[in-house]
């Protein structure tokens, strides 16, 4: 795994975007189009903002999946991915994307929203999963202990309560009742599929996290260190993110 870690939070968040751009525009030329992957959350924020203004991308050739959504919430509620991928993404490029497929967490029948999911992203591999990392190592609503053998491409899964306290803390529910405790989540294996890995982690909350991912064995109490074992995966951090990794 390769690791940058920028001076700050832009440039942390420029350098990935520009590495992710470069997977973009290179999928393009060699088959036409480009399939990824894209996380949501504050950690994301810069990223996504960056990602937009990359030059040379033609959106219209893109298509887009996000990675999770709590079950039963509204598009309308600030928290739900949906609305955060239509508000900070999908309105912002430049030109409107070939598709982009949301997660619907209202879906009346969850299994039958998983296979959907799962028809679509299955046409063609993904070839860049644009990802973050959780306070308590999570990769996508993965929490501890993850499942790291279903070959499903989504499931729905329970949230933990450090993951649903981070929530809080980002200021997108005000206390921890009022958070989901389930939500539809790409799975680990259809994250490792993926051709090409970016993951963007500033903030020094997720130092231990990222301690974990980078240096620690690859377990499914730590979700996130799974990426260890992907061939092409890149991991950028900023000073706070980085700071209890050795040597630092």
């Amino acid at each position: 795994m390769k690791v940058y870690i920028g001076s700050d939070k832009n440039d942390m968040a420029a350098k990935a975007a520009k590495t992710a751009a470069d997977r973009i525009r290179k999928a393009i030329a060699d088959n036409g189009e480009a399939r990824i992957i894209v996380a949501t959350g504050a950690s994301q924020f810069e990223f996504l903002e960056a990602l937009v203004k990359e030059p040379g991308i033609d959106w219209t050739k893109v298509s887009g999946f996000h990675l999770d959504e709590y079950v039963g919430l509204s598009a309308e509620h600030k928290a739900s991915f949906r609305g955060y991928m239509r508000e900070r993404f999908v309105s912002k490029t430049p030109q409107p994307m070939k598709v982009f497929n949301e997660v619907n967490g209202e879906a009346a029948d969850p299994q039958a929203e998983i296979d959907r999911l799962e028809r679509l992203i299955r046409t063609a591999p993904i070839d860049v999963a644009c990802v973050g990392i959780g306070e308590n190592g999570h990769l996508a609503f993965n929490d501890p202990p993850a499942d790291f053998d279903t070959n499903r491409a989504y499931k729905v899964v329970p949230l933990d309560d450090k993951c649903r306290m981070q929530q809080v803390g980002e200021g997108w529910f005000a206390s921890k009742d009022e958070v989901p405790t389930h939500a539809f989540s790409m799975t680990i294996k259809q994250i490792m599929w993926s051709k090409a890995i970016v993951c963007t982690c500033p903030d020094e909350r997720k130092a231990e996290a990222v301690k974990g991912a980078l240096e620690g064995p690859v377990t499914n109490m730590l979700p996130s260190s799974i990426m260890q074992m992907h061939p092409d995966c890149e991991m950028f951090l900023d000073p706070g993110s980085a700071s209890k990794l050795s040597g630092r």
